[in-house]
């Protein structure tokens, strides 16, 4: 299947060159891939020709796809995705499709296949803020800060126990450091405000680290 890009700003699910944008074809009308963190903007822009495209494929941060869709009716070949992504790090092999009650299942089929023909691994959700794994791992993370901040245990000792104990091949609190407090509290804060559940709220460190990077300290 052909498929176009169209992008306006930066991609974080895309943020290198990508076999994605070495297949893609100028004017293609299979498929439609809208990326950047504008593309809901550029939503508003093609929506007018959206049905003459087998699918079209909103990147999404956190928020929800109804929110550029709608919730109750909309698009049926409209779907949304990002691919996972822990703050600085690369992102993973891993795409969350999202898909509406009223998706066409062709549409998510030929954007599922699109993404598999890249080599992705694709994981199919509801439309939920933050997806499958935002909505796991945060709390997690949230949770192994907090202990951080009680003297449960050092920060070395923390992780070790979870590497050793569980198999994880990084702990939580070197991962979150390596890769940007401060994008976890930006991914924490949104879910928190979207969802209301305590779970979410940013931790401490959390909050230090945005208002840190915010005044520009190294």
């Amino acid at each position: 299947m052909s498929y176009g890009i169209k992008q306006r700003g930066d991609s974080r699910s895309f943020p290198e060159k990508h076999a994605l944008h070495e297949s893609a074809v100028e004017g293609a009308k299979g498929g439609l891939f809208l990326l950047g963190e504008e593309a809901g903007a550029l939503w508003n822009d093609v929506s007018n020709d959206a049905a003459g495209f087998e699918f079209v494929a909103i990147e999404l941060n956190t928020e929800c796809l109804g929110v550029h869709i709608g919730d109750d009716d909309g698009p049926a070949n409209v779907v949304g995705f990002a691919r996972f992504r822990l703050g600085d790090d690369a992102p993973t092999q891993l795409v969350e499709l999202v898909r509406k009650p009223f998706t066409d299942p062709a549409a998510l089929q030929a954007a599922k296949t699109a993404f598999e023909g890249m080599g992705l691994k694709v994981a199919v959700c509801q439309d939920f803020p933050g997806r499958i794994l935002n909505r796991l791992v945060r709390p997690y993370y949230n949770a192994a800060l907090r202990r951080l901040d009680d003297g449960l245990a050092s920060e070395a000792d923390m992780d070790k126990t979870l590497c050793l104990g569980l198999g994880y091949p990084e702990g939580p609190i070197s991962l979150l450091k390596r890769t940007g407090l401060h994008h976890h509290y930006e991914q924490t804060q949104a879910l928190y405000e979207a969802l209301g559940q305590e779970a979410y709220a940013p931790a401490r460190r959390a909050q230090v680290a945005w208002a840190r990077h915010k005044a520009g300290a190294k």
